[in-house]
């Protein structure tokens, strides 16, 4: 008995020319095979390498889905040095420029209050004393403490204090 010559087979649908196809080969591997029995027969043969086969894909798309976390991390991490590399390339340009500019007012200062020594010897107190080593203290290590401004502000007043009270030489 064939399965063409079997009643109970599914009529074909007439628009669906995949199912169709697909019907068509199904009985002619039945007829092939020798019925349905022997079908079954060799698809339980068939059935364990499929079950392997689906296996090995299962545990590749998952070394490949392991493989692309890993990348992704390490692309991460990557361009979190990237990251920090420019963030410590700017800060230590920054504290560069910062001790360039705190070295040249205290060098300037001290110049400005050595040549106003002569004449107006205040302001050379002013600018060498403890003005001075509060502005390095500002610009090099960044720190500015209350003393630091208290003994400014003292300096100040004692030397404005002082060449008030003082008359200046006559000119000869």
């Amino acid at each position: 008995m064939s399965v063409e010559d079997n009643s109970s087979a599914l009529p074909l649908p007439p628009g669906d020319p995949v199912v169709s196809a697909g019907l068509e080969i199904a009985m002619k591997w039945g007829a092939a095979l020798g019925g349905p029995e022997q079908l079954k027969i060799a698809f339980e043969a068939l059935e364990p390498q499929l079950k392997r086969d689906h296996q090995a894909l299962l545990k590749r798309l998952e070394m490949q889905r392991e493989a692309a976390t890993r990348a992704d991390e390490n692309a991460t991490a990557a361009a979190e040095r990237e990251v920090r590399l420019a963030q410590e390339k700017r800060q230590h340009a920054l504290w560069t420029a910062r001790l360039y500019v705190g070295a040249v007012i205290s060098i300037t200062m001290l110049g400005a209050g050595i040549y106003v020594a002569k004449d107006v010897w205040w302001l050379a107190i002013m600018l060498c004393g403890p003005s001075l080593l509060a502005m390095g203290k500002l610009y090099v290590l960044q720190r500015s403490d209350t003393t630091d401004m208290d003994a400014v502000t003292r300096a100040a007043r004692n030397a404005t204090s002082t060449a008030s009270q003082t008359q200046p030489p006559p000119l000869p």
